[in-house]
């Protein structure tokens, strides 16, 4: 086939079918370890079309980061002015859950983008924010409108977190009713009725291979785990580059490592806090208040993971994602005790969605480590869950 019968014969839409395909690579595989060849893949073109239409990663990256923002607002200004908040919250559920696969990338965009497309971007979303929060003020008028319109907007966004295989209509009614509960909670009553919670201590730096994560942890969560190299990892513990592969084969088994680490803690703390709870109402209050401990008290490794987990090699992905698992089943035989009329499905749903809370409520409270912010999203958490 000539090069003028390719031409004729190539979709208008190329453009946005590239975006689409970036998306979902993105989304699953994180952007370092996204390739421009699996992505012209997807699309069925070679990379040289590709770079065609987008002159590198990054720029196709930015692309498909602004694409899901303007979504959103679009979706958002084809709901009326003054609309129930319901509405508004089910015209975001919907949007964000047919593009499921795509929308996971807002994991990394303020990791990766330059500056002056984070500020756009940012802007954006400022939009989304401010609608929820004015239909929020206007039903739910209690303090903290923005926290918990943010709130609402992670129970949403985290159905692009996990894989749980749901139904649309479904799933949609479920996010709904969890982002209401989410609005209708005042953060300033505190999660009423849970203890309090102590998390296990983080095992001092005693060896070489325990100074190695202590160290890692915050360059990478500082200046992205792409650009940080072992040599710098190695000067931060005082060894020479070389010295390093003692301990581990590379950098991606040293983030592996403190992660399983730091599971260890969480699986620990959440064994010791549940010990002498009655109920699963009251194990789920127990539950809330140990993982938003450990997500103020982790937060650089927490941000990493939530950023570069996705990216690891399949083999240090399995214990990872095994401890995961082990934990959401704590959470979600908790919930089905308390709210029997969920099945499994909607239950994973709810958990990960509350999870979603705490990482957008945390970010709002930029997770300054108080107890008023603790209470505040343990509150909003058990919110997401309606017990």
């Amino acid at each position: 086939m000539s090069a003028e019968s390719t031409a004729a014969v190539r979709p208008r839409n190329r453009k946005q079918q590239i975006v689409d395909a970036a998306g979902r690579i993105f989304s699953e595989h994180g952007y370092h370890a996204a390739s421009m060849e699996e992505i012209a893949a997807d699309v069925g073109i070679t990379a040289a079309a590709l770079y065609r239409h987008f002159p590198n990663k990054y720029a196709l990256f930015a692309a498909c980061a602004n694409v899901m923002a303007d979504r959103l607002v679009a979706t958002l200004d084809e709901v009326a002015p003054g609309a129930p908040l319901a509405d508004v919250l089910a015209a975001v559920t919907q949007g964000t859950v047919v593009h499921r696969a795509s929308s996971g990338l807002y994991r990394w965009e303020s990791r990766y983008l330059e500056r002056a497309d984070r500020q756009s971007l940012a802007l954006k979303f400022g939009q989304v924010v401010d609608r929820v929060a004015e239909a929020v003020r206007r039903e739910y008028p209690l303090p903290d409108e923005g926290l918990r319109a943010v709130a609402a907007l992670g129970v949403i966004g985290s159905i692009t977190m996990h894989r749980t295989s749901i139904a649309q209509r479904r799933v949609e009614e479920v996010l709904v009713e969890s982002a209401l509960r989410v609005v209708a909670t005042d953060p300033a009553a505190g999660a009423g009725g849970a203890h309090a919670v102590e998390l296990p201590s983080n095992p001092e730096p005693r060896t070489r291979r325990s100074e190695i994560l202590a160290a890692a942890i915050p360059l990478f969560e500082r200046d992205g785990f792409a650009n940080v190299t072992n040599g710098r990892i190695a000067e931060a513990v005082g060894l020479v580059p070389s010295a390093l592969y003692r301990y581990f084969p590379g950098k991606a088994d040293i983030l592996a490592a403190a992660c399983l680490q730091a599971a260890g803690i969480l699986a620990q703390a959440v064994e010791q806090n549940l010990r002498d709870v009655e109920g699963p109402s009251d194990a789920l209050l127990a539950l809330a208040r140990t993982y938003v401990a450990y997500s103020f008290e982790h937060t650089a490794l927490t941000s990493v993971a939530n950023a570069e987990l996705a990216g690891l090699p399949a083999a240090l992905q399995r214990p990872l994602v095994s401890a995961q698992r082990e934990h959401i089943a704590v959470w979600e035989q908790h919930l089905r005790s308390a709210r029997p009329e969920l099945d499994q499905r909607q239950a994973r749903v709810l958990v990960h969605a509350g999870f979603g809370v705490v990482v957008e409520a945390g970010r709002r409270l930029r997770w300054e480590d108080v107890p008023a912010n603790r209470d505040a999203v343990s509150a909003l958490l058990v919110g997401a869950l309606g017990v």
